[in-house]
């Protein structure tokens, strides 16, 4: 299943203009668009639009998408040069505005390549508890997304142990979904969830914004998401993810500010085994 089919993202006869249902499998158990969802949404549109990949971009969120809206999306694409485009995707109902993406988008040929990020050890995904379940009676993103704990507290759901040294590592997969920078934009707006791992209790976060740099995209069945945060304070939390293909190849980074949330209160579910 390519991007496209999975988010419902639709052309329509403007080249410019995508159309997004939000369906309840793009959403949260709150009943709002999964900020990862319509990132991954923007994306693929100025990806279409310009027939070019993207190098980086980042997501600013302005407001919520409820479940059964329509989003319109407009790309407006500024600069076109040789190797590279710089876009802008402008997400709306009706006339207000729930998401702005910026972007660049091309390749260059250059022979020097490498990253000198450390991958992680990190049980295989087999081998590591599910944090992530689908509701017979309520649709959602996370159960279209299969994440497996290898390290920390998945704080959103309470599962597993704090760690100290402020990372939370997650195993993540969607199944019968290509490999793609969309699909990894999906998996980075798991990163909330790496602030209930430092604080040691139920919580994450509202994101603020999302952005992902897009190094190497390979064939993997799962994405080793290394989530560090570095620091909260005054009621915000800020962090980054390394995201990593099966075997050790860093295929992007993602770095998120979100809004603490304290979800204490809240009962929490039971993910399937």
């Amino acid at each position: 299943m390519n991007v496209n089919e999975f988010l419902g993202l639709k052309p329509t006869h403007n080249p410019h203009r995508w159309v997004l249902p939000v369906v309840p499998g793009l959403c949260t158990p709150g009943d709002f668009m999964f900020g990862g969802a319509a990132l991954a949404a923007g994306m693929r549109a100025m990806e279409v639009t310009t027939g070019r990949p993207t190098v980086w971009a980042t997501a600013q969120y302005l407001s919520f998408a409820r479940l059964e809206s329509i989003i319109d999306i407009d790309v407006v694409v500024p600069v076109t040069g040789h190797n590279i485009s710089q876009a802008r995707a402008i997400a709306h109902v009706h006339d207000k505005e729930i998401i702005t993406v910026n972007a660049a988008l091309g390749t260059r040929d250059l022979a020097h390549s490498g990253h000198w990020a450390v991958f992680p050890e990190a049980d295989r995904p087999e081998n590591c508890e599910r944090v992530t379940f689908q509701d017979p009676d309520h649709e959602t993103i996370h159960g279209r997304v299969d994440l497996r704990l290898a390290h920390g507290k998945f704080g959103f759901w309470d599962i597993g142990e704090a760690s100290t040294d402020g990372r939370l590592i997650l195993w993540g997969r969607v199944p019968d979904l290509e490999m793609s920078a969309a699909t990894l934009a999906l998996l980075a707006d798991f990163l909330p969830s790496g602030v209930g791992n430092v604080l040691n209790q139920r919580g994450g976060g509202n994101s603020l914004d999302n952005t992902i740099r897009v190094m190497n995209v390979v064939e993997t069945e799962w994405v080793l998401c290394e989530t560090h945060i570095h620091g909260i304070a005054n009621g915000f939390g800020h962090g980054r993810m390394h995201l990593w293909s099966e075997d050790g190849v860093l295929m992007a980074t993602a770095s998120q500010s979100v809004v603490v949330r304290d979800r204490l209160r809240e009962p929490p579910p039971k993910p399937s085994k």
